[in-house]
């Protein structure tokens, strides 16, 4: 798939989706972008409210989930790029999840 640059600088997200097992973005110009939520491991570990706490970063050119501390950008999605995250340092981050005490979950709203 060829992607040109000006689609990648012109597409930002307006709402995003995840489910158990897929990410999706709408974009302002119409496209669904999705991806497995496979590719994203801190995604994958997270609780329902943890995934649907996220807010739109850079006037829309990505996404950030606060309680899981995951950043995703668009033009990753579109050239789909898994995460870049190392095991080592997903391993570390793991065991601060299960070391650290509960704050009573995600709110659950979208913030832009």
């Amino acid at each position: 798939m060829n992607i040109s640059v000006a689609e990648l600088l012109s597409a930002t997200a307006t709402s995003v989706k995840v489910t158990d097992d897929t990410l999706e973005f709408d974009l302002s110009d119409g496209r669904t972008i999705a991806a497995p939520v496979a590719w994203f491991p801190r995604l994958n570990q997270g609780t329902p409210a943890e995934r649907r706490n996220w807010r739109l970063i850079g006037q829309g050119i990505g996404v950030h989930w606060p309680d899981l501390d995951e950043d995703i950008s668009v033009e990753g999605l579109l050239l789909g790029r898994p995460s870049g995250e190392s095991q080592v340092s997903f391993r570390r981050w793991l065991e601060q999840r299960k070391n650290r005490k509960p704050t009573g979950g995600a709110s659950g709203r979208r913030k832009k």
